[in-house]
């Protein structure tokens, strides 16, 4: 027998988790008095992918709707921010970003136990394995074209237009993400990994001098997008939970880190043959990017890959903590959260790499 993929092990839906369990004829009661047309009942399930907010799929009489909530516990300071992922979600409705419609946020904990809100269920698929291993090599190569083409949009969005111009602070975004991850890994930190320890104090001591704002999605990844089930055609983008005004080649390199993490990492493809499938190498999908929004070549691109790099290791700390505490979203999570080490060595190495 061989082993799951991602795609076997992180599809589709499952029975709510204990941990998660909310109260399905309350929910069906507000929907009802808050969404026009709604008819229940309900029958409630849980994806099971997805590391931070747990997301269901609500199936009622006549439509299918997707609720994302904060989890129960004890939560780091500003995470799970459902409220921010609604707003900006609801701003880009209008745009050509491609997002699912959301209809209502309910900021009351009474309700399920947690704040939440409520979109539409976007009939597609999400592609957990980055190489999409059943797919032919021109579908691949328009799948990263979409993607492409996807980010590009976001960072070409007029936030002033949609009503997103205080979405964040208009300035020195990569500093304060340093700040706040710092923080958040400190407050979930389970083992002391010396890496992540002189990182934090490289990397506000070395920060680039090319200060840019526009909206940034914050974790912008192939698994974080629905396809078209037969075509490669992005239908949305999901995940909005760390968005905010901030850096767009910040953002853009942290999409790009597959490139540079190996696959037994699960989010890389490093040392692969990308060419025979179909698959742009690094420098040509950072040029198609920069095609897209006029942007010059970036000068501190090697800076930047370090720091996501390391963010990522911060994030997934986070995952690790919420497994000890027991409140962490998906089954999967204690071995996503096992990575934040390895991460850390290889973000390390990077800055070995830039200062040789």
């Amino acid at each position: 027998m061989t082993d799951p993929t991602r795609d076997d092990r992180f599809r589709g839906t499952m029975p709510v988790r204990d941990a998660h369990r909310i109260d399905a004829d309350a929910l069906a009661r507000y929907l009802a008095e808050h969404i026009g047309g709604f008819r229940g009942p309900i029958e409630v399930e849980q994806f099971r992918g997805g590391q931070s907010n747990p997301t269901y799929r609500v199936t009622a009489a006549n439509a299918r709707y997707v609720v994302r909530r904060k989890p129960p516990g004890k939560l780091l300071p500003s995470a799970h921010a459902v409220d921010r992922e609604y707003r900006v979600l609801q701003a880009l409705q209008e745009t050509d970003v491609p997002t699912p419609r959301v209809f209502v946020l309910c900021k009351e904990p009474k309700i399920i136990g947690t704040p939440f809100y409520v979109m539409e269920y976007v009939e597609g698929r999400v592609y957990w394995e980055l190489w999409l291993p059943e797919r032919d090599p021109s579908f691949r190569t328009a799948v990263f074209e979409a993607m492409n083409d996807g980010i590009a949009k976001l960072h070409s969005v007029d936030t002033r237009a949609v009503g997103l111009e205080d979405f964040g602070k208009p300035a020195d975004y990569v500093a304060r993400q340093i700040g706040r991850w710092s923080k958040q890994y400190r407050a979930s930190e389970t083992e002391t990994i010396a890496e992540m320890d002189r990182l934090i104090e490289w990397l506000p001591s070395h920060l680039p001098d090319d200060d840019e704002t526009t909206l940034v999605h914050g974790d912008y990844r192939l698994d974080n997008m629905i396809f078209d089930n037969a075509e490669p055609r992005l239908l949305a983008i999901l995940d909005w939970e760390i968005s905010t005004l901030g850096h767009p080649i910040a953002d853009f390199a942290y999409h790009c880190m597959p490139w540079r993490l190996p696959p037994e990492t699960g989010r890389g493809f490093k040392g692969m043959d990308l060419a025979a499938l179909g698959i742009p190498s690094e420098q040509e999908y950072l040029s198609a990017y920069c095609w897209r929004t006029g942007r010059a070549q970036p000068t501190h691109w090697e800076y930047y890959m370090a720091y996501n790099m390391w963010r990522l290791a911060a994030i997934l700390q986070g995952i690790m903590g919420r497994v000890m505490d027991g409140t962490a979203a998906s089954e999967h999570a204690g071995e996503m959260g096992a990575m934040a080490r390895g991460l850390a060595e290889l973000a390390w190495a990077q800055v070995e790499a830039m200062e040789s």
